[in-house]
């Protein structure tokens, strides 16, 4: 009689892309343009015809002129007059909270693949957000935390079935996490170096912006995140601004964005607050005390530099920690950065616009968590 032989291994097939309809296929594509076009549908439309061109996104059956007509009766775009009796066709609410849950996905997607353990801590104990891990029960530790069926099997494997016996050194715990609320500012810098040199950072930092407004609002309601952009001046936006947001001729006033940043969590009753900075320029404009602008682009000024040690010294003492992403390399910008993160005891990352947005998530889902012991 011939053994049955069970044999393992791989199984190669060829890939087929998610079956999706016309229109699926050129939202996707179309989210993306709008975005960097700052919400100006004619614009995204003209480059999407572009693309049509040279890669044939439609058909005969399916043109671009039928996908604008269904964005309209799906309600992504209408048509608007303005004041002055001009106008065109605009991007709804509906599209702004679509870009949002795309930069989601495609931010916050990358991080669920990731491997397990990716946040930085000390030590686990009880709270009220579960980890998928286990310990071993240790006295004074509350019932409801005790896994019932992995003490189970425990019991079977340590005891046998036929004399089924569940001991204290059975059973198991799964640990979890406290978890609180916590008060975050966003300052983006909107200064006329986000697009020079021909590299698009502003449509980077708008997109981490998105992803992180939509993570809050869904999936941690309780959680604050306040926007504010910084050029010659600082100013609160709305995340329904997002998506039009565009770098103008200032220059980097970044003591004005954390001063802004410090008043608006100051009214926050959180005690956990903190301040996610994104720059990629140096400090290089004051507003006076008499409204005038002193301003100087040459190098690093020390009177303007000072100014930003005293803010982020300001902000230690509120117990603000600020994490400065800069997304440039420049060996004496570098410095400042270091110094800066020193006198605020906070934390600077180093980055490229690649893993920006991780790199921001990973950070905020850290601080958020905090870990206690029982």
């Amino acid at each position: 009689m011939k053994k049955n032989i069970h044999k393992k291994g791989f199984v190669f097939q060829v890939f087929e892309a998610e079956n999706k309809s016309p229109f699926d296929t050129l939202f996707e594509i179309f989210k993306e343009l709008i975005t960097h076009t700052s919400g100006d549908f004619d614009e995204a439309i003209s480059w999407l015809r572009d693309l049509d061109k040279e890669y044939k996104l439609t058909t005969a059956e399916y043109t671009i002129d039928d996908f604008i007509e269904d964005l309209k009766k799906k309600g992504y775009i209408k048509d608007e007059i303005d004041e002055d009796g001009s106008g065109g066709t605009k991007i709804t609410a509906k599209t702004e909270r679509a870009i949002r849950q795309q930069a989601l996905n495609n931010i916050f997607g990358k991080l669920k693949r990731n491997g397990s353990g990716g946040h930085k801590s000390k030590s686990l104990g009880t709270g009220d957000e579960h980890t998928g891990e286990f310990r071993s029960y240790q006295f004074g530790d509350a019932l409801d935390k005790v896994s019932i069926t992995e003490s189970l099997k425990n019991a079977q494997i340590n005891h046998g079935i036929g004399n089924f016996n569940l001991t204290e050194d059975d059973l198991v715990v799964e640990e979890t996490l406290h978890k609180s609320q916590m008060s975050t500012v966003l300052m983006i810098d909107i200064s006329h170096s986000m697009i020079l040199y021909g590299e698009d950072r502003i449509t980077p930092a708008k997109k981490v912006a998105m992803a992180l407004a939509e993570l809050i609002t869904t999936r941690y309601p309780k959680d604050t995140l306040d926007i504010l952009v910084f050029g010659n001046d600082a100013w609160l936006i709305e995340i329904k601004d997002l998506p039009y947001l565009k770098v103008g001729p200032y220059h980097t006033n970044t003591v004005a964005g954390l001063q802004l940043a410090m008043d608006v969590l100051r009214r926050k009753r959180h005690t956990n607050k903190q301040i996610f900075m994104i720059t990629d320029g140096k400090p290089s404009c004051l507003r006076m005390p008499d409204g005038q602008y002193y301003k100087n682009s040459m190098g690093l000024d020390e009177f303007i530099v000072n100014k930003c040690y005293d803010s982020a010294q300001q902000a230690r003492r509120l117990h603000i920690p600020i994490t400065t992403f800069m997304i440039a390399k420049d060996p004496y910008l570098t410095q400042f950065v270091r110094e800066f993160t020193k006198a605020n005891q906070g934390k600077a990352f180093y980055t490229g616009l690649k893993g920006l947005g991780e790199m921001i998530f990973e950070d905020y889902e850290t601080n958020r968590k905090k870990r206690i012991k029982g």
